[in-house]
């Protein structure tokens, strides 16, 4: 770890827990912070906000460190692990009779993120944090696999304006999120935009079958799927938000899969792709502050490609994870404009966003009656802006 850094004691003892194996010098060192730490409230919280409770009450326990912490934060962090074991738990079982429908249909259905991460590396046993699950299913099969879940009780979030609706499978995120009996799941076509379809469809074909409960289901490459969670981050800074969890989740998987990620497909992939200063930029402060080797060539990336305030970021996240006012809410707007092919689809996404319905204006500026949330709808044409900055 990089010596100077503005990071007090309980910051630096949650970096060096975000991870699944220590060596004897890591367990000394996040033995002395242990020893070091005080402001036990601070930890807590921090451990919460960024998502990675449960990771922290197992690490903690393994190490034999639970008896240098205050009992009151060891039991919420226990009782954070007990709770996230369980959603999981639920998640799985869930999960199946969502995998016997696609399944029944010949759809194939590729896990993504916080369940395909519990399953394939932290081992399931409720250490990755969740809220939902995500799923890729190919361009063809998307809306139809949307389709089936609906028709079997699944409900649909709404549309944000109709004019959106030609474009549910054209948005470059995901389709609009489906609940049911407390189950929340989000459907995917498309990872990396439109531009680099070619890297989703590698993702997708490239995926490793599996089971859950006996139905069949994949998961993503190592590397793809480490080039993929890279991104993801990314799109989460650039909305100026990030946890240490999803940091993590490029740590363990670097543990179980160093050689396959590590591959020099891993470059030419981010080169043809234009990733190099998303990889790069992430990798530092992994390198830098959560003291994760490379090897050469991705050292090389990583010195020629990032950018010079990486490790400020991220120490920045660090502190204040989220609710954070976006930086710049123009940049965001038209990256996401420019994913969506077709300049017909742009008029249609930018008019949705001009002219939502009656109900998100209600929602979104908290009104109680149509009446008052037509008054805000000129605000709207502040998007526009947007468009010319």
């Amino acid at each position: 770890m990089k010596t100077g850094l503005d990071l007090k004691n309980e910051e630096l003892l949650l970096c060096s827990l975000c991870r699944l194996t220590f060596d004897n010098e890591q367990s000394e060192i996040i033995k002395d912070l242990t020893q070091k730490t005080s402001i036990w409230s601070n930890f807590l919280s921090l451990a919460r906000n960024h998502g990675i409770s449960a990771l922290v009450y197992s690490n903690m326990s393994r190490l034999g460190l639970t008896d240098q912490v205050p009992p009151e934060i060891m039991n919420n962090l226990w009782n954070s692990y007990m709770m996230n074991l369980a959603r999981n738990s639920g998640f799985t079982a869930k999960m199946t009779g969502v995998l016997n429908l696609l399944n029944n249909r010949n759809i194939k259905t590729v896990i993504l993120k916080g369940l395909a991460l519990e399953l394939s590396v932290y081992g399931n046993s409720g250490l990755r944090q969740m809220t939902d699950v995500d799923i890729l299913v190919s361009h063809e099969d998307s809306l139809k696999a949307r389709q089936i879940l609906v028709e079997n009780g699944f409900v649909s979030k709404p549309l944000k304006s109709v004019f959106y609706k030609p474009l549910l499978n054209y948005s470059g995120k995901h389709l609009p999120t489906l609940t049911g009996e407390g189950f929340s799941l989000e459907i995917h076509s498309d990872l990396f935009g439109y531009k680099k379809s070619y890297l989703t469809r590698m993702l997708y074909d490239e995926s490793i079958e599996t089971d859950i409960n006996g139905e069949k289901v994949f998961i993503p490459d190592p590397m793809m799927f480490f080039l993929y969670l890279i991104k993801h981050l990314w799109l989460h800074e650039m909305n100026n938000e990030s946890q240490l969890r999803l940091y993590t989740d490029l740590v363990v998987l670097i543990e179980k899969h160093r050689d396959e990620i590590f591959k020099t497909d891993l470059t030419v992939l981010s080169e043809k792709g234009g990733l190099n200063e998303i990889l790069a930029s992430r990798l530092r402060p992994l390198r830098d502050i959560l003291d994760i080797s490379f090897p050469d060539h991705i050292n090389r990336l990583i010195d020629l490609w990032s950018a010079q305030d990486s490790n400020e970021k991220f120490i920045f996240f660090l502190k204040s994870p989220k609710d954070n006012p976006s930086s710049d809410k123009a940049k965001l707007y038209r990256y996401h404009l420019s994913e969506i092919p077709g300049f017909h689809r742009k008029l249609l996404f930018v008019a949705g966003d001009l002219l939502p319905t009656i109900e998100f204006m209600k929602n979104r500026y908290g009104c109680d009656s149509k009446l008052k949330a037509l008054l805000y709808y000129p605000l709207r044409l502040g998007k526009l802006w947007y468009l010319v900055r």
